[in-house]
């Protein structure tokens, strides 16, 4: 299993791909399959952990990303033969090596970053299996062996039938993309309670759309939440406000939300309609308007149907079944 290295497998704050990758890694592990986890040398894991790079390089600046990341993944593969399967959860740089060895290899798609890393999908379309995480992330120009929905670990979420809070939640990114600044306009709009909890990605962006707007009881920003503060603050929250401007691979706050039992009011954009049943766990809506029209209407979400939703379709069991057949099928031939 090849993990990124941008951040600690399982990361301590923010990083939905290491964080999945460990979720997967010891679910695979618990129904008895031998797995060696590549990733930093901090990672934690019942996996056998191989590891050059000590720290995330997000973590630690003094890491050269390009430098390490070269030497994680060839790390990987020089052991490739002692493999049946070589799992990539690291994005397109280690298909370059797919095509030195004869072990298959499988890709999980988190996304693509930009339309100039299509040549190397492309390049490695017949020689490795992508798998995509929602059927909206697909390109037309790849074969995909299977769509698998990232799954959770419900067991670490609490649901709460009746929160305590007055507040609407933003939980991800600071960034122009998830949508901070459409998010405080429509809390402004409804003088409703916003939190926003998140890493800065931009900090122009926040020091513009966000920043002049921050008052207690308010609109407040309590930057990036860790696990000892996530589930009260998820689960707490009136709902969740996911104002996108992008076409999102898949929303793991999302599923988080519901899992908790809080709906979910998003752009309808990207996976958000297979993550989201309009109505039932939440709201799907087209601009700022609707949005603030819809949650006005949130006491008709039943908080118990956004637990049920979860733990049906988006749990970290699933998802291990789901690849656990991928590999099968690989490995049958």
């Amino acid at each position: 299993m090849l993990s990124p290295i941008a951040w600690r497998t399982p990361p301590v704050h923010y990083g939905p791909w290491e964080l999945v990758t460990s979720l997967l890694t010891e679910e695979l592990v618990k129904n008895g399959v031998d797995v060696t986890l590549f990733a930093t040398g901090d990672s934690m894991t019942g996996a056998t952990l191989k590891w050059v790079c000590p720290k995330g390089y997000e973590e630690d600046r003094s890491i050269d990303p390009k430098v390490w990341e070269c030497l994680h993944i060839s790390n990987c593969f020089d052991h490739a033969d002692e493999f049946d399967i070589i799992h990539n959860q690291f994005d397109f740089l280690p298909l370059s090596y797919a095509g030195l060895t004869d072990r298959p290899v499988v890709t999980t798609i988190h996304g693509f970053s930009s339309p100039r890393i299509m040549p190397v999908f492309r390049k490695y379309n017949h020689r490795t299996h992508y798998v995509s995480i929602s059927n909206a992330d697909r390109s037309p120009e790849l074969d995909y062996i299977a769509t698998i929905h990232h799954g959770i670990d419900t067991d670490s979420f609490t649901y709460n039938y009746n929160p305590r809070g007055d507040y609407m939640l933003y939980y991800g990114r600071i960034h122009p993309d998830k949508g901070t600044k459409e998010a405080v306009e429509i809390a402004q709009a409804l003088d409703m309670r916003l939190i926003i909890a998140g890493i800065i990605q931009d900090d122009a962006y926040f020091n513009i759309h966000v920043k002049p707007f921050l008052k207690e009881g308010k609109i407040e920003y309590i930057g990036s939440v860790g696990d000892d503060r996530r589930d009260a603050l998820l689960g707490n929250a009136l709902l969740l406000l996911h104002p996108i401007s992008f076409s999102e691979p898949f929303g793991l706050s999302i599923v988080e939300a519901m899992a908790c039992g809080t709906p979910v009011v998003a752009f309808n954009k990207g996976s958000m309609p297979e993550l989201i049943r309009d109505g039932e766990t939440g709201f799907l809506v087209e601009n700022m308007e609707e949005a603030i029209v819809k949650i006005k209407k949130i006491d008709s979400v039943s908080r118990h149907s956004c637990r049920v939703h979860v733990e049906q379709n988006f749990s970290k069991e699933i998802m291990a079944k789901r690849y656990i057949e991928v590999y099968n099928k690989i490995l049958k031939g």
